[in-house]
Protein backbone atom coordinates (compact mmCIF):
# COMPACT_ATOMS: atom_id res chain seq x y z
CA UNK A 1 0.00 0.00 0.00
CA UNK A 2 0.91 3.90 -0.16
CA UNK A 3 3.51 4.28 -2.94
CA UNK A 4 4.94 6.79 -4.65
CA UNK A 5 2.12 7.94 -6.51
CA UNK A 6 -0.37 10.49 -7.08
CA UNK A 7 -2.85 8.49 -5.09
CA UNK A 8 -0.69 7.22 -2.39
CA UNK A 9 -3.15 8.66 0.09
CA UNK A 10 -6.05 6.44 -1.33
CA UNK A 11 -3.83 3.63 -1.11
CA UNK A 12 -3.04 4.02 2.35
CA UNK A 13 -6.44 4.14 3.33
CA UNK A 14 -7.29 0.81 0.90
CA UNK A 15 -4.35 -0.83 2.70
CA UNK A 16 -5.43 -0.41 6.07
CA UNK A 17 -9.45 -1.40 5.43
CA UNK A 18 -8.22 -4.89 3.36
CA UNK A 19 -5.39 -5.61 6.35
CA UNK A 20 -8.23 -4.51 8.45
CA UNK A 21 -10.58 -7.61 7.12
CA UNK A 22 -8.38 -9.90 6.47
CA UNK A 23 -7.34 -9.80 10.31
CA UNK A 24 -11.35 -10.13 10.60
CA UNK A 25 -11.54 -12.78 8.56
CA UNK A 26 -9.10 -14.84 10.97
CA UNK A 27 -7.16 -16.82 8.44
CA UNK A 28 -4.06 -14.31 7.83
CA UNK A 29 -0.95 -13.12 9.55
CA UNK A 30 -0.88 -10.01 7.71
CA UNK A 31 1.65 -7.54 7.08
CA UNK A 32 1.37 -3.93 6.09
CA UNK A 33 4.00 -2.80 4.13
CA UNK A 34 4.35 0.85 2.64
CA UNK A 35 5.77 0.40 -0.82
CA UNK A 36 9.29 3.05 -0.68
CA UNK A 37 12.10 2.31 -2.81
CA UNK A 38 13.82 -0.80 -0.86
CA UNK A 39 10.56 -2.74 -1.82
CA UNK A 40 12.57 -5.43 -2.86
CA UNK A 41 14.61 -5.59 -0.06
CA UNK A 42 11.45 -5.84 1.98
CA UNK A 43 9.67 -8.54 0.32
CA UNK A 44 12.99 -10.41 0.48
CA UNK A 45 13.25 -10.45 3.99
CA UNK A 46 9.33 -10.77 4.81
CA UNK A 47 9.03 -14.42 2.46
CA UNK A 48 5.14 -13.38 2.31
CA UNK A 49 2.89 -16.07 0.79
CA UNK A 50 1.41 -13.88 -1.30
CA UNK A 51 1.22 -9.87 -1.88
CA UNK A 52 -2.31 -8.47 -1.81
CA UNK A 53 -1.57 -5.11 -4.06
CA UNK A 54 -3.18 -2.31 -2.95
CA UNK A 55 -1.49 0.17 -4.67
CA UNK A 56 -2.71 2.67 -7.25
CA UNK A 57 -1.90 4.81 -9.70
CA UNK A 58 1.71 4.85 -11.49
CA UNK A 59 4.12 2.05 -10.69
CA UNK A 60 1.47 0.16 -8.54
CA UNK A 61 -1.31 -0.05 -11.21
CA UNK A 62 0.76 0.14 -14.58
CA UNK A 63 2.69 -3.66 -14.20
CA UNK A 64 6.00 -2.16 -12.56
CA UNK A 65 5.41 -3.37 -9.30
CA UNK A 66 3.63 -6.47 -10.47
CA UNK A 67 7.20 -7.24 -12.47
CA UNK A 68 8.76 -6.95 -9.40
CA UNK A 69 6.28 -9.52 -8.05
CA UNK A 70 7.27 -12.12 -10.43
CA UNK A 71 10.87 -11.39 -10.87
CA UNK A 72 11.02 -12.17 -7.09
CA UNK A 73 8.26 -14.97 -7.22
CA UNK A 74 5.76 -14.05 -5.28
CA UNK A 75 2.04 -14.78 -5.74
CA UNK A 76 -0.23 -11.49 -6.11
CA UNK A 77 -3.50 -10.16 -6.28
CA UNK A 78 -5.14 -8.11 -9.46
CA UNK A 79 -4.10 -8.48 -13.13
CA UNK A 80 -0.29 -9.09 -14.03
CA UNK A 81 2.12 -6.92 -15.99
CA UNK A 82 0.59 -6.79 -19.66
CA UNK A 83 -2.72 -6.31 -18.11
CA UNK A 84 -2.19 -3.49 -15.95
CA UNK A 85 0.42 -1.68 -18.48
CA UNK A 86 -2.33 -1.42 -21.02
CA UNK A 87 -5.21 -0.67 -18.39
CA UNK A 88 -3.20 2.22 -17.19
CA UNK A 89 -2.51 3.65 -20.76
CA UNK A 90 -6.23 4.84 -21.49
CA UNK A 91 -5.43 5.55 -24.92
CA UNK A 92 -4.01 2.09 -25.72
CA UNK A 93 -7.02 0.68 -23.48
CA UNK A 94 -9.14 2.40 -25.70
CA UNK A 95 -8.05 0.89 -29.01
CA UNK A 96 -8.40 -2.34 -27.62
CA UNK A 97 -12.32 -1.43 -26.49
CA UNK A 98 -12.66 -0.72 -29.81
CA UNK A 99 -10.86 -3.65 -31.33
CA UNK A 100 -13.42 -5.72 -29.04
CA UNK A 101 -16.06 -3.56 -30.21
CA UNK A 102 -17.14 -1.55 -27.29
CA UNK A 103 -18.13 1.83 -27.56
CA UNK A 104 -15.75 4.20 -26.39
CA UNK A 105 -15.51 7.99 -27.19
CA UNK A 106 -12.88 9.81 -29.29
CA UNK A 107 -9.68 11.58 -28.02
CA UNK A 108 -5.90 12.36 -28.65
CA UNK A 109 -2.72 12.54 -27.14
CA UNK A 110 -1.69 16.21 -27.39
CA UNK A 111 1.24 18.14 -25.92
CA UNK A 112 0.10 19.62 -22.63
CA UNK A 113 1.54 23.30 -23.80
CA UNK A 114 -0.71 22.44 -26.78
CA UNK A 115 -3.84 22.44 -24.75
CA UNK A 116 -3.11 25.76 -22.64
CA UNK A 117 -2.73 27.40 -26.21
CA UNK A 118 -5.97 27.09 -27.35
CA UNK A 119 -8.96 24.58 -27.84
CA UNK A 120 -7.23 21.59 -29.51
CA UNK A 121 -10.97 19.64 -29.95
CA UNK A 122 -14.57 21.60 -30.16
CA UNK A 123 -16.12 21.89 -26.47
CA UNK A 124 -17.01 20.67 -23.94
CA UNK A 125 -14.06 18.06 -23.72
CA UNK A 126 -12.41 16.53 -20.94
CA UNK A 127 -8.80 16.81 -20.31
CA UNK A 128 -6.35 14.24 -18.24
CA UNK A 129 -3.33 12.71 -17.51
CA UNK A 130 -2.86 9.29 -19.74
CA UNK A 131 -2.18 7.35 -17.33
CA UNK A 132 -3.30 8.16 -13.62
CA UNK A 133 -6.24 7.12 -12.27
CA UNK A 134 -9.54 8.80 -9.10
CA UNK A 135 -9.94 11.84 -11.22
CA UNK A 136 -6.45 13.17 -10.40
CA UNK A 137 -5.51 16.24 -12.61
CA UNK A 138 -8.85 15.56 -14.25
CA UNK A 139 -10.27 19.23 -16.02
CA UNK A 140 -14.03 19.22 -17.98
CA UNK A 141 -13.58 22.31 -20.69
CA UNK A 142 -17.37 23.43 -21.40
CA UNK A 143 -19.15 25.39 -23.67
CA UNK A 144 -18.81 28.29 -21.23
CA UNK A 145 -15.21 28.39 -20.72
CA UNK A 146 -14.07 31.66 -22.14
CA UNK A 147 -10.64 29.99 -23.35
CA UNK A 148 -8.37 26.91 -23.04
CA UNK A 149 -8.03 25.29 -19.92
CA UNK A 150 -4.69 26.07 -18.42
CA UNK A 151 -3.54 23.43 -16.76
CA UNK A 152 -1.37 22.73 -13.53
CA UNK A 153 2.46 22.88 -14.09
CA UNK A 154 2.34 18.87 -12.06
CA UNK A 155 0.50 17.91 -15.11
CA UNK A 156 2.67 15.68 -17.52
CA UNK A 157 3.93 16.63 -21.05
CA UNK A 158 1.70 14.84 -23.23
CA UNK A 159 -2.01 14.81 -21.93
CA UNK A 160 -5.27 13.11 -23.19
CA UNK A 161 -7.82 14.80 -24.75
CA UNK A 162 -11.66 13.46 -25.15
CA UNK A 163 -14.68 13.99 -25.86
CA UNK A 164 -16.79 14.85 -23.42
CA UNK A 165 -19.82 12.03 -22.60
CA UNK A 166 -23.08 13.61 -20.89
CA UNK A 167 -24.95 11.10 -19.01
CA UNK A 168 -24.80 9.22 -15.94
CA UNK A 169 -22.47 7.93 -13.99
CA UNK A 170 -22.45 4.08 -14.02
CA UNK A 171 -19.59 1.36 -12.79
CA UNK A 172 -19.33 -2.48 -12.57
CA UNK A 173 -16.90 -4.79 -11.05
CA UNK A 174 -16.04 -8.37 -11.81
CA UNK A 175 -14.74 -10.18 -10.06
CA UNK A 176 -13.11 -13.54 -11.24
CA UNK A 177 -15.67 -14.24 -14.24
CA UNK A 178 -18.80 -12.98 -12.58
CA UNK A 179 -19.70 -9.19 -13.23
CA UNK A 180 -21.07 -8.36 -10.00
CA UNK A 181 -23.73 -5.72 -10.36
CA UNK A 182 -24.34 -1.91 -11.29
CA UNK A 183 -24.06 1.22 -9.00
CA UNK A 184 -25.20 4.56 -10.57
CA UNK A 185 -23.04 7.03 -8.68
CA UNK A 186 -24.75 10.34 -8.25
CA UNK A 187 -23.20 13.75 -7.18
CA UNK A 188 -23.86 17.12 -7.43
CA UNK A 189 -21.60 18.26 -10.19
CA UNK A 190 -18.05 16.68 -12.06
CA UNK A 191 -17.34 13.15 -10.38
CA UNK A 192 -13.43 14.18 -9.04
CA UNK A 193 -11.42 13.24 -6.45
CA UNK A 194 -13.42 14.56 -3.59
CA UNK A 195 -16.46 13.48 -5.05
CA UNK A 196 -14.89 10.08 -5.36
CA UNK A 197 -13.06 9.71 -1.47
CA UNK A 198 -14.77 12.21 1.18
CA UNK A 199 -17.67 11.39 2.93
CA UNK A 200 -20.73 12.49 1.54
CA UNK A 201 -18.56 13.41 -1.88
CA UNK A 202 -21.05 11.42 -3.81
CA UNK A 203 -24.39 8.88 -3.60
CA UNK A 204 -24.18 5.45 -4.76
CA UNK A 205 -27.46 3.37 -5.92
CA UNK A 206 -27.05 -0.07 -5.68
CA UNK A 207 -28.50 -1.65 -7.75
CA UNK A 208 -28.85 0.90 -10.33
CA UNK A 209 -32.40 1.68 -11.24
CA UNK A 210 -32.03 1.73 -14.45
CA UNK A 211 -33.64 -0.30 -17.43
CA UNK A 212 -32.89 -4.19 -17.37
CA UNK A 213 -31.49 -3.96 -21.22
CA UNK A 214 -28.74 -0.73 -19.69
CA UNK A 215 -28.40 -3.01 -16.85
CA UNK A 216 -27.49 -6.17 -18.43
CA UNK A 217 -25.42 -4.49 -21.04
CA UNK A 218 -23.16 -2.72 -18.27
CA UNK A 219 -22.37 -6.71 -16.91
CA UNK A 220 -21.58 -7.66 -20.25
CA UNK A 221 -19.47 -4.44 -21.50
CA UNK A 222 -17.71 -4.59 -18.09
CA UNK A 223 -17.02 -8.40 -18.45
CA UNK A 224 -15.59 -7.91 -21.87
CA UNK A 225 -13.58 -5.64 -21.08
CA UNK A 226 -12.16 -7.26 -18.35
CA UNK A 227 -11.43 -10.36 -20.96
CA UNK A 228 -10.32 -8.20 -23.63
CA UNK A 229 -7.71 -6.25 -21.71
CA UNK A 230 -6.36 -10.05 -20.18
CA UNK A 231 -7.25 -8.72 -16.69
CA UNK A 232 -7.31 -10.88 -13.89
CA UNK A 233 -8.53 -11.31 -10.55
CA UNK A 234 -10.64 -8.06 -9.80
CA UNK A 235 -11.00 -4.98 -12.49
CA UNK A 236 -14.20 -2.22 -12.30
CA UNK A 237 -15.13 -0.58 -15.81
CA UNK A 238 -16.78 2.64 -15.18
CA UNK A 239 -19.43 3.86 -17.72
CA UNK A 240 -21.69 6.70 -18.83
CA UNK A 241 -24.91 6.99 -20.10
CA UNK A 242 -27.07 9.23 -21.77
CA UNK A 243 -30.57 8.29 -21.13
CA UNK A 244 -31.71 10.25 -24.11
CA UNK A 245 -30.13 7.77 -26.47
CA UNK A 246 -30.75 5.37 -24.93
CA UNK A 247 -28.46 2.04 -26.23
CA UNK A 248 -26.49 4.21 -28.19
CA UNK A 249 -25.83 6.48 -25.08
CA UNK A 250 -23.63 4.30 -23.32
CA UNK A 251 -19.65 4.21 -23.45
CA UNK A 252 -16.55 2.80 -21.25
CA UNK A 253 -14.66 5.27 -20.19
CA UNK A 254 -12.19 3.13 -18.18
CA UNK A 255 -11.40 -0.75 -16.56
CA UNK A 256 -9.50 0.11 -13.25
CA UNK A 257 -7.41 -2.73 -12.61
CA UNK A 258 -6.80 -1.75 -9.11
CA UNK A 259 -10.19 -0.32 -7.86
CA UNK A 260 -10.31 1.74 -4.96
CA UNK A 261 -10.69 -0.37 -1.18
CA UNK A 262 -11.42 2.34 1.33
CA UNK A 263 -14.78 3.04 3.06
CA UNK A 264 -16.08 4.92 0.20
CA UNK A 265 -15.26 3.11 -2.46
CA UNK A 266 -17.43 1.14 -5.43
CA UNK A 267 -16.41 -1.91 -4.82
CA UNK A 268 -16.86 -3.37 -1.79
CA UNK A 269 -20.08 -1.62 -1.78
CA UNK A 270 -21.01 -3.78 -4.98
CA UNK A 271 -19.55 -7.17 -3.50
CA UNK A 272 -21.30 -6.43 -0.19
CA UNK A 273 -25.07 -6.04 -2.42
CA UNK A 274 -24.26 -9.17 -4.15
CA UNK A 275 -23.28 -11.22 -0.82
CA UNK A 276 -20.14 -10.77 -0.03
CA UNK A 277 -18.67 -9.49 2.81
CA UNK A 278 -15.61 -7.04 2.51
CA UNK A 279 -13.65 -9.62 5.00
CA UNK A 280 -14.67 -11.97 2.09
CA UNK A 281 -13.84 -10.12 -0.89
CA UNK A 282 -10.41 -9.54 0.42
CA UNK A 283 -9.68 -13.42 1.57
CA UNK A 284 -11.27 -14.28 -2.03
CA UNK A 285 -7.90 -12.01 -3.91
CA UNK A 286 -5.63 -13.24 -1.33
CA UNK A 287 -6.44 -17.23 -2.25
CA UNK A 288 -6.55 -16.13 -5.94
CA UNK A 289 -3.13 -14.84 -5.95
CA UNK A 290 -0.37 -16.27 -8.21
CA UNK A 291 2.65 -15.38 -10.79
CA UNK A 292 2.14 -15.67 -14.32
CA UNK A 293 -1.04 -13.62 -14.13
Amino acid sequence: MGGPSAEREVSLNSGRACAAALREHGSYNVVEVDAGPDLCAVLIDLKPDAVLNCLHGRWGEDGCVQGIFEWLHIPYSHSGVLASAVAMDKQRCKDIFRAAGLPVVDSIIVPAERVRGGHVMTPPYVVKPNNEGSSVGVYLVSDANNGPPQLDASMPEMVMVETFAPGRELTTTVVGQRALTVTDIVTTGWYDYDAKYKEGGSTHIVPADIPKEIFDLCLDYALRAHNALGCRGLSRTDFRWDEARGVDGLILLETNTQPGMTSTSLTPEQAQATGMSFPELCAWMVEDASCGR
